[in-house]
């Protein structure tokens, strides 16, 4: 018993150095697949993605200010308040906006108004001068009737007075043939007189039929007057009659253009009444406050900042060597150190139009000889591409440090 135990330690004792011999073999292997599996991931990683440290969360910070000038009645915000877009912020006592908001409805009502009259004088307008018009066309007929009737008188009277010349010639003949028979009583005295006497009446007819026709020659000036005075009003009246028509629908059309202004001017006073009333352009955080109840705003005047919470973009700077394959629309894996590592997906949106030094206050001057190669940085933007359902609970802050990791190959 004793030499078949002593048998089979000299058998066993041989094979220790066989198992030593595998597992250094084994260990060997897993650090070859190590060493394999991690130039492999490196080679990926180098190959088909870039990635930085150097890149942070961006957003527009909105400063709002006051559109209005008044006094401040309440402030419904405090410091580092979470606020939603169109929240309440503060409100500007409306009174004095109210009343030049009333002022300016009653001043639309004197242009409604005064547009209505215009436009109801225009067609009045219109029957006016049509009526001047027929007038003085109804003038110059009747000047024209009146001229031919006294020119017509004229021509009467100077018959008459052709008439009264034979009636006066025969008397004054008479007289003289009976002047002799009076002396010589041939005739009695008493027919010489009457002779005389109807000479004297035929000579007074004569005169009186001159006369007569010289005032027959007066009317008939004056009338041609009137019928030229006719005339010219009526040229004037069909000359003016289109002009006065287009004038008064001109003030038409100026009484409507009052009012649009007056509609303007109430539309900008209901809207300035309206900025009373300061809502939250933006779904973020309140911070550098510094407006206060009972405060005096001017126009412009700033009350506070807002940090924004959706609108975020990221502002990564790569170094130039990593922007060999990187161009826009590529995705990123999107990594923040503030929230332990977790994850959200973007894409490439632009690559900046210059290095981060080129952009800086005091750019390198590389014309003075002394010069050492530095490899440079340039700003590439990368946008959320699913932000409303990663960020649910809006635990992005602009400013928060991140690892972009960009997909240059597929």
């Amino acid at each position: 018993m004793a030499d078949q135990t002593e048998q089979v330690q000299k058998t066993e004792t041989p094979a220790a150095p066989a198992n030593d011999h595998s597992g250094k073999k084994l260990i060997g292997i897993i650090i070859l697949a190590v060493i394999v599996l991690g130039s492999a991931f490196y080679y990926w990683r180098s190959t088909f993605t870039e990635d930085t440290d150097d890149a942070q969360i961006d957003g527009n910070l909105y400063q709002v200010s006051s559109r209005v000038s008044g006094q401040v009645i309440h402030v419904d915000v405090e410091e580092e308040q979470f606020v939603h877009q169109g929240d309440p912020i503060a409100e500007i006592d409306p009174k004095d906006l109210q009343v030049a908001l009333e002022q300016a409805q009653a001043n639309l009502a004197n242009a409604q108004a005064a547009y209505e009259q215009a436009q109801v004088n225009v067609p009045i307008t219109n029957v006016q001068v049509s009526t001047t018009v027929q007038t003085s066309t109804s003038d110059v007929l009747g000047s024209q009737a009146s001229v031919e009737q006294a020119e017509a008188q004229v021509q009467v009277a100077r018959a008459k007075v052709q008439s009264a010349k034979a009636q006066a010639l025969r008397s004054q003949l008479d007289v003289q043939r009976y002047t002799p028979l009076v002396s010589k009583d041939v005739i009695s005295k008493q027919q010489f007189d009457a002779a005389v006497a109807q000479a004297a009446a035929d000579q007074g007819t004569l005169d009186a039929a001159e006369r007569d026709v010289k005032a027959q020659e007066d009317s008939v000036r004056l009338m041609r007057q009137r019928l030229a005075q006719s005339q010219s009003q009526q040229v004037q009246s069909v000359k003016n009659a289109p002009r006065q028509v287009a004038v008064q629908q001109a003030r038409a059309v100026a009484a409507a253009a009052a009012i649009k202004e007056a509609q303007a001017k109430v539309d900008q006073a209901r809207l300035n009444l309206s900025y009373t009333k300061i809502l939250s352009p933006v779904t973020g955080i309140v911070s550098n406050k510094s407006v206060a109840s009972g405060q005096n705003l001017s126009v412009g005047q700033s009350l506070m900042t807002i940090v924004p919470l959706t609108d975020l973009w990221i502002t990564a700077n790569f170094k130039e060597t990593q922007l060999k394959e990187m161009k826009s629309g590529q995705k990123v894996d999107i990594e923040v150190d503030a929230l332990g590592g977790r994850k959200f997906t973007g894409v490439v949106d632009e690559i900046g139009g210059a290095t981060g030094s080129s952009l800086s206050l005091f750019p390198p001057e590389n014309a003075t000889g002394n010069y050492v190669k530095v490899v440079q940085r340039i700003p590439v933007r990368i946008n959320f591409t699913n932000l409303d359902k990663e960020n649910k609970d809006f635990a992005l802050r602009i400013g928060m440090s991140v690892v972009p990791t960009v997909h240059v190959k597929n």
